[in-house]
């Protein structure tokens, strides 16, 4: 869909100082926009179960929806990366790259 250029730098998300240039198209960006605005709208009608005092399982049940969402959602962004971004780095021998994802589904899965 869109083409973006994010350089990395040294902070909080890449704790290893690197620029990188990740220029690629996102081909699932309207779908992955579109299921974070179904969770966020879920995630808010949970708050509003909590104000209005629903029974725990019921929230219970309805935060693990949300968890669900949010993880269907990283596969497609995960998806997206493995298509575009680890394959290239790989054909270019760009061991940063697969570490970085390394360490993003390692902070992910924890």
């Amino acid at each position: 869909m869109t083409t973006e250029s994010v350089e990395h730098t040294n902070d909080l998300t890449h704790p290893h100082p690197h620029t990188h240039p990740h220029t690629h198209p996102h081909e699932h960006t309207k779908a992955v926009l579109n299921r974070l605005s179904r969770a966020t709208g879920h995630l808010e009608s949970v708050q509003r179960m909590i104000t209005d005092g629903r029974s725990c399982p019921e929230v219970l049940i309805q935060l693990a929806a949300v968890r669900s969402a949010l993880n269907n959602t990283a596969k497609l962004i995960l998806k997206d990366h493995i298509e575009h971004c680890v394959i290239d780095a790989v054909e270019s021998g760009d061991v940063e790259e697969l570490e970085a994802l390394n360490r993003a589904i390692d902070q992910f899965i924890d």
